[in-house]
């Protein structure tokens, strides 16, 4: 199993963890919802528990609970600028379908 992390996304969560001055990396999750059916979860990862998988790269780790491996296994994040709009994006080999407004999506 396996999550890769770009050079721009390790670089947000450093840069964010050290405003925050706290946490070991980003926590990404999933929860039902949406119009498409999943929808991604961000919070910070103050700790890693046995259930988690760690995924590091560029001096940044990405956290998630086994629980959603079989849906996140493979995924690529990157953070991107896109006019005003800064924002983490998902490339998840997974997702068959996404909304049009990126928000969610179906396995």
């Amino acid at each position: 199993m396996s999550v890769e992390m770009t050079q721009a996304a390790a670089e947000r969560i450093k840069s964010q963890l050290a405003k925050r001055g706290e946490g070991v990396g980003l926590r990404v999750g999933l929860r039902k919802s949406g119009c498409s059916g999943y929808m991604y979860t961000m919070d910070y990862a103050d700790e890693v528990s046995q259930q988690d998988e760690v995924f590091e790269a560029h001096g940044a780790k990405i956290v998630i609970d086994r629980q959603f491996m079989d849906v996140l296994d493979g995924t690529r994040v990157d953070f991107r600028s896109e006019g005003l709009n800064r924002m983490f994006r998902f490339d998840n080999p997974r997702a068959v379908n996404e909304c049009g407004c990126g928000e969610s999506f179906t396995v």
